[in-house]
């Protein structure tokens, strides 16, 4: 926790360091990717734990209201983008989890809700959750596209995802404030991309 040692004005700095670090044709890849799926009215599907499960839920309520322009609110025929964000249904990640096990939380969902050609957003900062690993292993045997948002060395989770965004540093906070950053842009240029 890097901002145990740094004043505000250290830690404001590091954070914009790490983000010139960051490479921008993977930010754009996960843009594209969910682009993809909107124009095919496939499904996004969003997954994380923790300060990356909150990433998930705000990437997602983005992702589904940011992306439609207000003059759209209305407009029953203008096709919006499906996404989800499977962190959210607390019943049901409470039931799979007590019953058979944390690691089936997620993909137990994309069993019920997934089909060959959605988009799994699978964020982990170590990269080494079990129940994330599972979700994207199962998503890339049944034919969803699988992209990691990582930090650290990315863990099993960058080798194991077909698309990447990583942030290679050692500081969970900072890795997930950079993955939000980069989601605000995704939903941005989604909203270009769709609304205008």
């Amino acid at each position: 926790m890097l901002g145990t040692t740094l004043n505000p004005r250290q830690f404001l700095d590091r954070v914009s360091s790490e983000l010139s670090r960051i490479e921008p044709s993977e930010v754009q890849k996960l843009a594209d990717l969910a682009h993809e799926r909107y124009l095919a009215g496939r499904f996004v599907f969003v997954i994380g734990n923790g300060g990356s499960g909150s990433n998930a839920s705000h990437f997602c309520e983005d992702m589904g209201k940011g992306t439609l322009a207000r003059k759209f609110f209305d407009d029953d025929t203008k096709k919006r983008l499906k996404v989800l964000s499977l962190t959210d249904n607390t019943p049901y990640i409470l039931a799979w989890g007590n019953d058979e096990g944390f690691d089936r939380v997620f993909v137990e969902q994309l069993k019920n809700l997934a089909s060959p050609g959605d988009l799994l957003v699978a964020i982990s900062g170590s990269g080494n959750s079990p129940n994330i690993l599972r979700a994207v292993e199962w998503a890339n045997a049944h034919g969803l596209a699988t992209f990691g948002c990582t930090g650290f060395s990315g863990g099993k989770l960058r080798g194991l995802a077909h698309h990447n965004l990583h942030v290679p540093l050692d500081d969970m906070g900072i890795v997930e404030t950079i993955h939000l950053a980069a989601f605000h842009w995704v939903v941005d240029d989604l909203h270009r991309r769709i609304s205008l």
